[in-house]
């Protein structure tokens, strides 16, 4: 099967994940993220964030503490420090939100944070871009926007304070779009002098038009003195987060507004998202394990689905109109439904090529209850990947993370639309590229879901509901994983989740 990339409408094959689109209003990729860092229009696709020789990446984590009972929607921040002093945007967490439709926008949201700032990149899918290069700060909202709202107090309060931040940035051609800062007083918003910086990038025909388009984004760097702190906040802060993408379409007023969480509400910080800033320790309990458990499917009676989303590995090509038919395709032909694809992408214009990866464990009648858990690893079987011989650039590692799931979800129904969001990053490992297919018995990747599996016994999940994603910002990302569905000789290349309990 072959799909046609971007750029030219040239033919590669399906193996090659899309990524060579030469479109106007290009962001220029570097090692690591300092803003601003555009180069508008640049063609340059060959400084991507693939080099690792310069980078000094320290995976900071929470001290492990107790696991709690109560599991609620939460994103780990981690630490990022380049020698250029900036955060590594394929290191940083990701979670998204939104629909990809004509009339629609979706979001990625990429976090991360060094000494001196949190970070914050926002990749928005959206087919036609709006805005007003003299749009008053009160009237950003009317375009093509983002809102960023903080609240360093957490996610508590009817009324947005003195450590309440609402921060707007507005799509733009030329790299620095206008800005907006507000701050709480107590029972609404008021202008402040707020310094951040803020840098967007765009992909398509072109603003203010009716052409079809492929998205923008903004990049926030917000620095902690900015906020009233002396430095970076201790390892475990948590804050409340929410961010709103603010869509128009044309120029008869704006659409409506695409927000997380869901729930949310600009003037009740209780409503907003967690972040901490950290990645997850755990700390297994003393001792040997008492009882241990392999999960498969097929093995020891676990039934084990799992399921793509988005482009699979021919960039969801099935020769129709790609924003009717992309979001709600399900990827259920048993054709296609033996090996999976995890990519993602910092060029929006190649979002038909991200796919995403769901898969659920049982735990009720394997597990015992409320049982400490020693340790728990995921096993993927690696069986390719995007790129190949004749690509002028290599596919490059990639960090791909585990989140938790709240939502149940059907193999026959799971589209990129209405899967769930991420309740929380739980484990992240680096995926070398593989092209071609391996020999027996495979390339088995590993992550450490210790602290997924305890947070999940500990509030009486009867099972472990997964995805897998990436903060990628080089072409050529995907990664291919035997599925669920590999045939019974290959049973096991399936996905394995080993667990062992104390007493």
């Amino acid at each position: 099967m072959r799909h046609a990339s971007k750029a030219g409408r040239l033919l590669v094959p399906a193996t090659l994940a899309c990524g060579a689109a030469l479109l106007a209003g290009w962001l220029k990729i570097v090692p690591d993220w300092r803003a601003p860092a555009v180069s508008a229009g640049s063609a340059d696709l060959v400084a991507q964030a693939v080099s690792d020789g310069t980078v000094v990446y320290l995976p900071l984590m929470h001290k492990a503490a107790a696991i709690s009972s109560a599991w609620e929607q939460e994103y780990h921040v981690p630490f990022s420090l380049s020698s250029s002093g900036g955060v590594r945007l394929p290191e940083m967490a990701v979670f998204w939100f939104g629909e990809v439709d004509p009339a629609h926008n979706y979001a990625d949201v990429r976090l991360g944070f060094n000494d001196h700032s949190i970070y914050l990149d926002v990749a928005v899918i959206d087919r036609l871009l709006w805005r007003d290069p003299a749009a008053l700060p009160g009237a950003l909202t009317q375009w093509d926007a983002v809102s960023v709202y903080l609240n360093l107090s957490g996610a508590a309060g009817t009324a947005p304070g003195s450590r309440s931040y609402r921060l707007r940035a507005q799509a733009s051609p030329a790299g620095a779009g206008l800005l907006s800062a507000e701050r709480g007083d107590g029972s609404g918003w008021a202008p402040a002098d707020v310094p951040f910086a803020a840098t967007s990038f765009w992909r398509g025909e072109g603003f203010n038009n009716t052409n079809d388009d492929e998205g923008w984004g903004v990049q926030f760097q917000v620095p902690f003195t900015s906020l009233g702190l002396p430095g970076r906040p201790a390892d475990g802060t948590r804050w409340a987060l929410a961010v709103v993408v603010h869509d128009r379409d044309g120029a008869n007023g704006p659409m409506p507004d695409t927000a997380w969480p869901t729930g949310f509400a600009a003037g009740q910080p209780a409503s907003w998202g967690r972040i901490s800033f950290g990645l997850p320790g755990y700390a297994p309990p003393a001792g040997p394990a008492q009882g241990s458990v392999t999960l498969r499917g097929g093995l020891n009676g676990a039934n084990v689905p799992d399921a793509n989303v988005g482009g699979y590995t021919t960039c969801g090509d099935d020769g129709l109109n790609k924003w009717t038919t992309w979001g709600t395709r399900v990827w259920n032909d048993p054709a296609l439904d033996d090996f999976v694809n995890v990519q993602n992408q910092r060029d929006v214009s190649d979002w038909p090529c991200f796919s995403k990866y769901y898969l659920t464990f049982p735990l009720a009648g394997h597990v015992p209850d409320g049982s400490p858990i020693v340790s728990a690893t995921l096993t993927l079987y690696q069986t390719g990947g995007s790129g190949g011989s004749g690509v002028p650039i290599s596919p490059t590692r990639s960090l791909i993370q585990v989140m938790t799931v709240a939502d149940d979800w059907d193999t026959g129904t799971l589209t990129w639309n209405n899967a769930p969001l991420a309740l929380e990053n739980v484990s992240q490992a680096y995926v070398e590229p593989q092209i071609d297919f391996p020999p027996w018995p495979g390339l088995p990747r590993t992550w450490d879901l210790s602290y997924g599996v305890a947070r999940a016994v500990a509030s009486g999940q009867s099972e472990l509901r997964l995805a897998l994603y990436s903060a990628d910002g080089a072409i050529h990302s995907g990664k291919y994983f035997a599925s669920s569905d590999t045939d019974d000789y290959l049973a096991v290349w399936r996905p394995t989740l080993t667990v062992a309990w104390g007493p």
